[in-house]
């Protein structure tokens, strides 16, 4: 149900993307840049991916707490519907504040705040790695809320959060008192001091204003949107163990047996003092803060439009077919998708590696076709691989032509 509701509404996010770039176009704004919103939709796809496979385990403990320990047996209607997602929004709120405010839960959910842009792909920027999230949503099963009734409002909490990540929309008068709306959703997103750490609310702003976390956006304060310790990446593999990666390491280097706990469970940014100081982190400095950037050419840009939209319609395919297909063919697409997306990034992060890894990906996929008893299909197939190659050669001529400039290897031939 849920997964169903969230591949139904996938078309629907991106009309909206389009009708976004529109107003983009039309307003002469600067919202969206490619290589970033390529960059969130590749972490939106590794995310559902991922979530076939991770959401099992913490769905059979629910569905054995709701059968066993269930306290009330409740009627499928519309208020006990209504009720449902009112409380699933509630602990949705404090799942969200623990995953700003415990570094345990940072971890995973930096991924959704990694962007240094906000517009709509932002908000399918989501996280492969929240793994123990589900316990917060525990309380429902003693509850008794139905598991396909969870998953039908988790689904559409996570729907209704979509929209609120564009800058097109301003303030929303008296709806701002009580549901999540883009202006105090922009704050949420904010790396600015005042807007740090507020605005958790998944649809509805009253727990903020309830808990003594909302803050509103403010004129003479504009967001910058980010976090402290940059990604500084498009490699979605890397967002999502950016975090993991740092915490591991301090709870190495540290000397102190209570500080290796403390480094995972305390509050987020803390740092015992001999790691501080033997490994001071880099900072932000947000009065001369300019978003990462790598400059691409058309070719590249192009080229990794196309890349992008091939994996893209190989995850949709994994996402409806997973529950038909062996495991071996849900990890051997699930692992095209990943090394396909993390090879993209190093293209457009310029890397001359990437190229080549590019074309042995492509002679693979060609070998695949022309063996593969796919009929009319393979025909269909070899013509992106034929484009792409196309692509591909004259990027190597590209880059190959700017190395030699940028060295003085033309200059010393003529």
């Amino acid at each position: 149900m849920s997964m169903n509701i969230i591949l139904f509404a996938i078309p629907v996010f991106f009309l909206l993307i389009a009708v976004e770039l529109i107003a983009e176009k039309t307003k002469k704004t600067d919202y969206y840049r490619l290589n970033d919103a390529i960059t969130s939709l590749s972490i939106g796809g590794l995310s559902r991916i991922m979530g076939v496979m991770k959401n099992l385990a913490p769905f059979t403990i629910y569905i054995l707490l709701y059968e066993h320990f269930a306290l009330f047996e409740l009627k499928q209607t519309i208020w006990v519907w209504i009720a449902a997602f009112v409380v699933y929004d509630f602990l949705y709120y404090w799942n969200h504040r623990f995953g700003h405010e415990m570094s345990f839960f940072w971890a995973a959910h930096v991924v959704h705040h990694s962007s240094e842009d906000y517009n709509l792909t932002t908000a399918l920027r989501q996280s492969s790695g929240s793994f123990f999230n589900f316990i917060f949503f525990l309380p429902l099963a003693f509850l008794g809320v139905d598991p396909v009734l969870l998953v039908t409002v988790a689904s559409v909490n996570l729907v209704y959060q979509f929209w609120v990540h564009t800058r097109h929309v301003g303030k929303l008068g008296f709806i701002e008192w009580f549901m999540v709306t883009p202006s105090n959703h922009r704050v949420h997103h904010a790396q600015n001091q005042i807007y740090l750490d507020r605005n958790y609310g998944g649809v509805f702003i009253v727990w903020d204003r309830l808990f003594g976390s909302y803050q509103d956006e403010l004129d003479d304060e504009k967001p910058i949107y980010g976090v402290r310790k940059a990604l500084k990446s498009w490699n979605p593999f890397y967002a999502n163990i950016q975090v993991y990666k740092q915490l591991i390491q301090d709870s190495i280097h540290t000397q102190k047996w209570p500080d290796k706990f403390k480094v995972w469970f305390g509050r987020t940014g803390w740092r015992p003092d001999d790691v501080s100081q033997k490994f001071p982190l880099a900072r932000v400095d947000l009065s001369q803060f300019s978003p990462y950037q790598t400059d691409i050419s058309l070719i590249t840009k192009i080229y990794s439009v196309l890349q992008y939209v091939i994996i893209s319609l190989l995850a949709v395919y994994l996402l409806i077919n997973a529950s038909s297909l062996a495991m071996s063919y849900q990890l051997g697409i699930s692992f095209v998708v990943i090394a396909s997306s993390i090879n993209l990034a190093w293209i457009m992060e310029n890397k001359l590696i990437a190229i080549w890894l590019e074309g042995l990906k492509l002679i693979a996929a060609s070998v695949f076709l022309f063996n593969a008893d796919l009929g009319v299909y393979a025909s269909v197939g070899f013509i992106p691989v034929l484009v792409s190659v196309i692509l591909l050669v004259q990027m190597y001529y590209q880059r190959k032509t700017q190395f030699l400039n940028s060295s003085g290897l033309n200059t010393l031939k003529n």
